[in-house]
């Protein structure tokens, strides 16, 4: 169970469970971290004294017992060279504070291993020339993620007062982010709030899921908007801001998202990624102090997908 760090520079952790124990140490964490790290980069933070078990430095072939605490102290990353890209950017709101945009699904927000190019944080490299650079070179202006394969709004600042602005209100819950999505089943019931925390699987550390242990608080509103008797249409509020948020929530109460390739099972309907969409984002401009609200229609597929349940 693990604690991910936002930036580099900060610390991991995690406390080995009874199914961690013989367990080698550069196996666990780089499994934890799945695709984000290869062993081998875990191997050479080991040899560098940046892991260790239960406050000491540890060898790569160290194997866990458990109850062991592992602590990664992730080194600031080397000199990456983020290159603009003049990739198509669809903009919904700009000017010299904040750029807010309607990200199309299947594009990755900011650069990582395995994908240091075509990401959002190139395209708007090129089209801003200015973006706050609070965190640093790989996510700069990035105040929010949504995932690759979510569509929608995201905002970006462009300076480091609104970077802090923007940041602030997310921390206190008080920007508005509601969110489209087509799930599993008939929800019979209107509405609803799903009130659960939710932190790393204890059998996956590649996923989620609702969990009382090393968890954080997470709330999710919804309203059935449409129903297609094995499928709903629902419109989500996020009043906390958790990593697969949406997705994990609608899991725990039985209706996963369409399409959803990690927490979902198909049953019929093909999509490419989860039907999901950031359709509204509001906050108070940094500059203005005023409230600013803005919207994005469903993607082209996702309206597919709806018109053909319909005409059944």
């Amino acid at each position: 169970m693990w604690e991910r760090a936002e930036h580099e520079g900060e610390v991991m952790e995690w406390t080995a469970g009874p199914e961690d124990a013989k367990t080698r140490i550069d196996k666990y964490i780089a499994e934890a971290l799945g695709d984000e790290v290869s062993r081998s980069q875990v191997q050479l933070w080991i040899s560098e004294g940046h892991v260790t078990v239960n406050g000491a430095p540890v060898k790569a072939n160290f194997k866990l017992s458990e109850g062991d605490r592992i602590s990664v102290h992730v080194p600031e990353p080397s000199a990456v060279e983020i290159a603009p890209e003049d990739i198509p950017l669809e903009v919904v709101f700009e000017d010299r504070d904040v750029i807010v945009v309607n990200k199309p699904r299947g594009m990755v927000v900011h650069p990582a291993p395995g994908h240091l190019t075509g990401t959002l944080v190139n395209a708007l490299m090129f089209h801003c020339k200015d973006l706050s650079g609070i965190n640093g070179e790989l996510r700069p202006g990035i105040v929010h993620r949504i995932d690759k394969d979510t569509s929608g709004l995201i905002m970006a600042a462009k300076n480091d007062k609104a970077h802090a602005s923007l940041a602030a209100q997310l921390k206190d819950h008080s920007v508005t982010r509601r969110y489209i999505a087509l799930v599993q089943g008939n929800i019979s019931h209107d509405q609803g709030t799903v009130d659960a925390p939710i932190g790393r699987d204890p059998h996956d550390r590649k996923m989620f899921t609702v969990t009382d242990r090393n968890s954080k608080h997470a709330v999710t509103h919804f309203t059935v908007m449409e129903r297609f008797g094995d499928y709903s249409l629902l419109e989500l509020q996020l009043e906390t801001g958790r990593t697969h948020q949406i997705r994990v929530h609608m899991k725990y109460i039985g209706h996963s998202l369409v399409g959803d390739p990690v927490y979902g099972k198909s049953k019929g309907i093909k999509m490419n990624g989860q039907a999901l969409h950031a359709a509204v984002l509001g906050f108070v401009h940094p500059s203005s102090g005023e409230y600013v609200e803005f919207s994005a229609p469903l993607p082209q597929d996702m309206e597919d997908l709806l018109a053909s349940l319909r005409s059944r």
